[in-house]
Parts: C-alpha cells; structure tokens; sequence
C-alpha cells in the first residue's frame, strides 16, 4: 500500500501580529545596522573615524525621511489608485491631473515648493499650519512617490479579470464589498514587488532633502568632505551606508513579499 502524502500545511494570511512582528524585527535589524557602522567607521582612517557619529545620526535621518514619506506615500497612492479607476469621473480627473502634475515635475522643485512656497500659501489661506524642514520633504517625498504608488495600484486593480467583479455583484455583493473581498485581495499580490521598488527608489530620492538643510546622509558626507578636502574616501563611506540601507531594506521587503505571495495563493 501506498502510504499517504501528508498534505504541507498552510502558511496563514499575513495578519496583525505577523505585521506587528515584521515591523519590529525590520526596526531592531536598522538599530543594529546603525550600531554596526559606528563601530566600524569609527575604526576606519581620518576623515571617517572621527566622524562616525555624524554619518551614522545622518544615516538615520535619510531612513527617518524614507519611512516617513513612504508611510505617507502609500496611503495617498491607495486613495490616489483608487480613485484612478473610480466610476465617478470628476474623482478620475482630480486624481489623473495629480499623478499628471507629480510625475511631470522634477522632485527636487516639489521640495523646494513645499519648503518655500506652502507656507505662504498657507499664510494667504489663513490656515494654522507650520511645515519644518522635515516635514517639508517628508510632504513632498510623499506626494512623489504616492503618484508612482497610485499608477502601481490603478495598474494591479485592473490587472484582475472583469469578470471576477461580475461575478461577486451578480451574487449581491456591493461595490465596496467586491472591490475589499474580491479585487485588492488579488491586486495585493501583483502591487507588491512595484510598491517595494518604489520603497527602495525613495531611499536614494531622499538625498534631494539636502536642498532644504536637512543634515541627512548627502549633505552630511558634503559638509564633511568640504572642511576636509578628503573627497574620495567620503562619497565612497556615503556608498557603502547607502548601500546597506537598501540592502536591509530589501532583504526585509523581500520577507513581506514572499509571505504576501503565499498568503494569496
């Protein structure tokens, strides 16, 4: 007799705890990260050893400016890709001339109006809001890439067939119903790995803060090379902590995309 296979069991839906867990294990490898270039800089020949401290607090703030705007990002890219595929026209064309404006200007003009001109608008409107440095680009980096995010969404909504979301109104689901249920349950699975991509490129677009005065890893590693003179060894510091940003960056969105891809099978 042949003895039966036992069936593999079933990884389960991502859910909040999972998320929970990714979200603080993600947040413990940076803090390690971060521990792990100061020692080592500090260990490394001057101009370096005796600036460990200002690139590795640099190196945070160019993470602090990517988590930022790319939390705020994705969600203005969900209401963004949303309405892009709404059946309310007016929805579509306030959303289509936003991705328009966004993807069509350069982003190191969206921060430089966000820094200079917001406020004075604000100032005209009689409105109470006061933007920082900080949260200037952290506006603007999230407007940029919550564009990209939307075009990512509106493309993964319709990349699931029509006749899924037929289906689900003809058994008396509403609108609302099919699109939670039935259409970004699948769209989820095929957004994913743009999203992330998306993610990555906003780590590296956030060296364009610098502009405004914010002391992140660019502008850190300029003033650095400017009082030293010692150009080569800093850009090629300013690489390599680039480069592990996005690497753990990447291994920990790979992790998400991976168990995301299982839990829609």
């Amino acid at each position: 007799m042949t003895a039966a296979k036992t069936p593999t069991p079933r990884r389960q839906p991502i859910g909040g705890l999972a998320l929970l867990g990714w979200v603080v294990g993600a947040a413990a490898a940076f803090y390690l990260l971060f521990v792990l270039i100061t020692l080592v800089l500090r260990r490394m020949p001057e101009p370096i050893g005796s600036n460990a401290d200002l690139f590795s607090q640099a190196a945070q703030m160019t993470l602090l400016l990517t988590v930022g705007g790319g939390a705020l990002g994705l969600v203005v890219g969900i209401l963004a890709g949303l309405a892009r595929t709404s059946a309310f026209a007016p929805l579509r064309w306030i959303a289509g001339t936003y991705v328009w404006l966004i993807r069509g200007t350069p982003l190191l003009l969206q921060i430089l109006f966000a820094y200079n001109a917001l406020p004075l608008i604000f100032q005209a409107l009689h409105l109470p809001i006061q933007l920082n440095d900080y949260w200037s680009a952290v506006l603007a980096l999230a407007l940029n890439v919550g564009a990209y995010n939307a075009e990512v969404i509106r493309a993964g909504i319709q990349a699931v067939p029509r006749g899924q979301s037929e289906a689900a109104r003809s058994l008396g689901l509403s609108g609302m119903q099919t699109m939670q249920s039935i259409v970004l349950p699948q769209a989820l699975r095929i957004v994913v790995p743009p999203l992330v991509n998306n993610l990555v490129a906003l780590l590296k677009d956030s060296s364009l803060a610098s502009t405004i005065g914010i002391l992140e890893l660019v502008n850190q590693g300029g003033r650095i090379a400017s009082s030293t003179f010692q150009f080569i060894p800093v850009y090629i510091t300013l690489g390599a902590i680039y480069l592990a940003l996005t690497t753990v960056l990447t291994l920990f969105t790979d992790v998400l995309e991976k168990r995301i891809r299982v839990a829609s099978r």
